[in-house]
């Protein structure tokens, strides 16, 4: 389980400028609860004032928590590379996951995990 009033640093995987997308809304209310937020978009430079990063290893600092709003091959991606960071709270957005993910989240029983939950509801 992840305490999201432990939380003070979000990295939006699939963050975005088209305001009907749910990266949009997911960072506009990250910002809007007080996250430091890190938006995550391979083709933007920037998302509602914020700097863009093309990948998590780009970040200035290692995120508390990874936010995972993208099709479920990259989302695989997206979380090995969260692993290869050492990054311990990963929130997959629903429609992101895979079985594939799942399995190799299972593998690492260190990584706090949610997943089939909206981070905007919580």
């Amino acid at each position: 389980m992840i305490d999201l009033r432990e939380i003070k640093t979000i990295a939006v995987v699939g963050a975005s400028n088209n305001s009907e997308k749910v990266g949009f809304q997911i960072v506009k209310n990250l910002k809007q609860r007080n996250y430091k937020v890190f938006p995550i978009n391979l083709k933007e430079k920037e998302i509602q004032t914020l700097k863009v990063y093309p990948d998590l290893s780009s970040l200035p600092e290692r995120p508390d928590l990874v936010d995972i709003v993208v099709p479920p091959p990259v989302t695989l991606e997206v979380v090995k590379e969260a692993l290869n960071l050492d990054i311990k709270n990963i929130w997959i957005q629903p429609g992101a996951e895979s079985e594939e993910v799942i399995r190799l989240l299972k593998q690492h029983p260190e990584v706090n995990v949610v997943s089939q939950s909206c981070i905007m509801m919580n």
